[in-house]
């Protein structure tokens, strides 16, 4: 069976001829960010992608397909919107069947990337290992996707509200390879120091597109995951951050919030409590992360 996918025309044009493609995600656009900054932080990040040399490739559902390239227009829509799906690997066919918008994770959008061809994915933060995980088994599906679809995800680690050090042992246990790009440490989203060692430490974008093709020749699943610390210029320490987080969880905790409601509320009440700043910091680390992805795209296009 065909899968139910609608490739815009340049991308299309561009994945033919073998040029770089970088995937977007959009749940930062319905999901992540207020209005109008959702909508500016959205084409902002395609610019990022271009101005490396690569062309950007947002996606999302409507209609009962998935699109691959959004315009302007829809991209407004989408930001907008108020009845968007947060849609990831368990609900993505759902999102398809119920002809409703949905912004894709992650899973989703790596999922995406990979039945268009694309092979590099710039996104925020990734999903991780819950707090308290222990006792609610609350692990995002980004961490399995990762070790399951060959897609170079960029990003500036996992989100801080996260258990970091669990989420790194996951990745570990699953046999997906985390690149810090230019650090020895894993960067902590908001902050760019963790205090967790870096797994692999690479300085080049061609390092980074010779080791997925390496990985391809060997034969092994999964994509690669490359953290990307946020400029020190944009960061907010981990020091500063850290009894923010915890105030926040505490709240969420107190609300009675859970499922894929949690990262939201998370991210709202961590907005309130720095004045905006950690809005600030997001918008500097995914356009770093777009930029970045844009060179690993182009490098891994010559490889070829």
């Amino acid at each position: 069976m065909t899968a139910p996918l609608v490739v815009a025309p340049e991308i299309a044009a561009a994945l033919a001829a073998g040029r770089p493609v970088v995937a977007l995600e959009t749940t930062i656009v319905s999901h992540g960010m207020p209005w109008p900054q959702n909508l500016e932080t959205a084409l902002a990040v395609e610019a990022e992608v271009r101005a490396a040399g690569a062309i950007p490739a947002s996606i999302a559902v409507s209609g009962g397909a998935i699109h691959v390239g959004l315009s302007r227009d829809d991209l407004t829509v989408l930001a907008q919107s108020h009845d968007v799906l947060k849609l990831s690997r368990a609900d993505l066919a759902y999102g398809i069947v119920s002809g409703r918008k949905g912004a894709t994770t992650v899973a989703a959008t790596m999922i995406a990337a990979k039945l268009a061809g694309i092979g590099v994915f710039a996104t925020g933060g990734i999903g991780g290992v819950h707090r308290g995980a222990e006792t609610t088994f609350d692990v995002s599906a980004d961490l399995t996707e990762l070790a399951r679809t060959e897609v170079i995800v960029v990003c500036a680690g996992a989100k801080a509200l996260l258990d970091v050090p669990k989420t790194l042992e996951y990745l570990e246990t699953q046999g997906v390879p985390v690149v810090c790009y230019r650090s020895d440490e894993f960067p902590a989203f908001w902050s760019r120091s963790s205090g967790l060692k870096a797994p692999i430490r690479m300085d080049a974008p061609a390092d980074i597109a010779a080791f997925a093709a390496a990985r391809a020749q060997l034969g092994l699943a999964g994509g690669v995951l490359v953290a990307n610390p946020i400029a020190a210029e944009h960061q907010i320490p981990a020091s500063e951050m850290r009894p923010v987080i915890e105030t926040a969880v505490a709240e969420a905790t107190r609300a009675g919030v859970s499922g894929k409601a949690v990262t939201p509320y998370l991210l709202d009440a961590i907005l309130k409590h720095t004045g905006g700043r950690s809005l600030v910091a997001n918008i500097a680390l995914i356009k770093s992360n777009a930029s970045l992805a844009g060179e690993i795209a182009v490098a891994l296009a010559s490889t070829r």
